[in-house]
Parts: structure tokens; sequence; C-alpha cells
């Protein structure tokens, strides 16, 4: 795999990230960033004014950008063939040892196993299993910090213009802190109704919040690749724009999203099912009667 080259609006949603509080870990973990490129950017940030007052992150994150173009990165093997060998022993260390992911990589390291961490961490988190995965809770949020969201299917209904039966989806988004829900109908689930969808919610819940946790929904992440989230451009310039972090839930992981995971086939069986519709815009229409009089209050 190539070594991925960072772009402007990659640098501005890191700084961001950094003005929002994130640790290190908590940055590589969300962006697949290498842990040393990650703070070699940040370096150049600071030397370039970045924490003062008078700069833009557009400014900053430019100066970093045209500081390491002439020094692009060379190819970049793949994590798994070099930890794929060593699969056994990391899940001893796991499952037997009870070590941490960060203890592991000190000692893959010292048995010259170089691999970046949030590579390990994400090998162990596919291949193996995260340890004490069930004991953890989710810590609470304040209201308007994060939201959740992830499509889901409805069902059929009839479209007068088509002269047929089609497939309706919703974009469930739910805030966190309340649990609060609002529910956008689409025959589509591309990245115009994914923006159409939160805009929506933004309107509905009167503001915009902190962090959006996505799943690899392919509206938002370019490549389903694991280990290394890449997000659909201009998604992430949507994000910039509304000034929101996106954090992408493990791929096939419903405990990265629980209280949407939750409510889509809530949905499903309490709004749409044994419904009549005239068409989509009924649907719509009906959907946010539900969500002010039942939905709002059943959660």
């Amino acid at each position: 795999m190539a070594r991925k080259e960072y772009a402007v609006v990659d640098i501005v949603d890191v700084l961001r990230r950094v003005q929002n509080g994130y640790s290190i870990r908590a940055i590589t973990r969300a962006t697949g960033m290498d842990r040393n490129t990650l703070r070699k950017y940040l370096r150049l940030a600071y030397k370039r004014g970045f924490g003062e007052d008078g700069y833009t992150l557009d400014e900053i994150a430019g100066e970093v950008v045209r500081e390491v173009q002439s020094h692009l990165p060379g190819p970049e093997k793949s994590s798994d063939p070099v930890l794929l060998p060593h699969k056994a022993t990391i899940a001893s260390w796991i499952e037997n040892d009870h070590l941490t992911v960060a203890k592991i990589h000190i000692l893959l390291a010292r048995m010259g196993v170089e691999v970046s961490y949030p590579s390990l961490y994400r090998f162990v988190s596919v291949h193996i299993g995260l340890p004490s995965k069930t004991t953890v809770r989710m810590a609470d949020t304040e209201p308007g910090e994060v939201a959740e969201v992830d499509f889901g299917r409805l069902g059929f209904i009839y479209d007068p213009q088509a002269e047929k039966k089609r497939l309706v989806y919703s974009l469930v988004v739910t805030l966190s802190a309340s649990r609060h829900q609002y529910v956008h109908v689409t025959y589509t689930q591309d990245l115009s109704s994914l923006i159409a969808g939160i805009e929506d919610a933004w309107a509905f819940f009167g503001g915009v919040t902190k962090k959006v946790v996505i799943d690899n929904l392919k509206a938002a992440v370019v490549k389903s690749d694991r280990y290394a989230p890449i997000f659909n451009r201009t998604f992430l310039e949507y994000s910039e724009f509304r000034h929101f972090i996106i954090d992408p839930a493990r791929s096939a992981d419903p405990t990265g999203k629980p209280k949407v995971e939750r409510q889509v086939p809530y949905v499903r069986k309490n709004f749409f099912a044994g419904e009549t519709f005239r068409d989509l815009a009924h649907v719509q229409e009906e959907a946010v009667r539900w969500c002010v009089s039942i939905g709002g209050k059943c959660l």
C-alpha cells in the first residue's frame, strides 16, 4: 500500500481535533495517521503559529503541506503480512497475559517487528479482539457534544413518478446525550443524501454537535480499509464548514455507535411498519411528526 500523502484538508482536521482536546493516540485511531507523522505535522504547525492569534487553520495547514511536499514518502508495506505470522503470540499476550496493546507494541519492536501503533491496534481489533471489550462503559457525553449517524432500510413504498415500488432508507441522527433523534428518508445512500440528512438534522435540533460518529458509510469513507480510514474529501470539507469532527466507528462493530445502532430497527418497526404513505414527501412529513410526538418521548 502506498504511503498516504496528506492534503490541507487533512491537516486542518488534525488541528481541529487538537483544539478540541484530542490526544495523539485518539487522533491516530480516528484518522489512521502514523503517530510519528502526526507529531511531525504538529511540530511544523506550532512553528507556523498554531495556537497563536492571527493565524487561520487553513493558512497554517497550507504552510505545513508546502513544507513536506518536496519530501514525498516512499512505499509502505501493509501491516498484515508483518503481523500475521505473530498472530498467535499476540493473541496469547492479550488473552493469557492480559497485556495492553501499547505493551505489545513495545515487545514486538524488541523482536524486530516494526509497525505503527495504529496499525497494530487495528490489527488486534480485527483479527483478535480488543481486551476487556465488554466491560468498558461508554462515557456519558455533554449536550451538543456527539451525534451518531447511520443509514438503515425502512421498506418499500410506491413512487408515483417512477410508477413502481421503491426501497426507502432512513438516515438516523441520534444525539448521544439525550438520545433524541431525527429521521431523514431517502431513496439513496449517496453523499448528497448523507449531507442533506445531516443538514436537516441540524435544523431540527437547532444546532451542530462538536463530533459526528459514523460507521464506514460508503458515502463518507473512500476506502473500507480498517487500518487507515480515508474520508471522502467532500464530506471532510463539509465537516470543516459546519465545524464538527468526524469520528469513524470500527467497521461491523455496533458498540462503536450503540445509540444510533439500536434506533435504526426501532424506527423501522415503530414508525414505518404497518403504515401507508402517498410518496416520499409524505414519509418525511410523518417521520418528523413521529420524531417530535413519539420517537423523542420513547427513548
